[in-house]
């Protein structure tokens, strides 16, 4: 199955700012540092994903096809149609008036659709009825049971 996509809704600019704690250090997947364990500031999740609001949308991605690239079925991401699309950028595409998530490659000098997934072969952009409905800037993907939101 392709990775088709469902846009959620646009980013809300009213939204109230929240900010929270964000520990000092990086987090290591070995063995944990004990000098790490303090709080350095502040994060605001809105100002570090949605530096356009009014251009950004949410859209639940369905499929396989971009699991090599970290996208998985039910994932949320973050398009920002304001971005230009630029070879390797991920991106939300509509084909023949369907919206799919795919990598934008450039193959020999031809412009190609690519999955992370062998099984489906690139999709050539040359005389196919398509365009770019987005840049894809961030993925939310649950690491537990039951919370993709599908």
């Amino acid at each position: 199955m392709n990775t088709i996509v469902d846009v959620l809704g646009q980013a809300d600019l009213g939204a109230p700012r929240s900010s929270i704690p964000l520990a000092a250090g990086e987090v290591r997947a070995g063995f944990p540092s004990p000098a790490d364990d303090y709080l350095e500031t502040t994060l605001d999740l809105n100002e570090l994903l949605i530096p356009h609001p009014t251009a950004t949308f949410f859209v639940r991605a369905k499929g396989h096809s971009m699991e090599r690239h970290g996208i998985y079925d039910g994932d949320l991401l973050i398009v920002d149609r304001s971005l230009e699309a630029t070879v390797g950028d991920v991106v939300i595409m509509a084909v023949d008036g369907e919206l799919t998530c795919k990598q934008m490659q450039k193959i020999g000098q031809r412009y190609y659709l690519c999955s992370g997934n062998e099984h489906f072969p690139p999709i050539p952009l040359a005389g196919c009825e398509c365009h770019c409905w987005g840049v894809v800037t961030d993925n939310v993907h649950s690491l537990r049971r039951g919370r993709s939101g599908k």
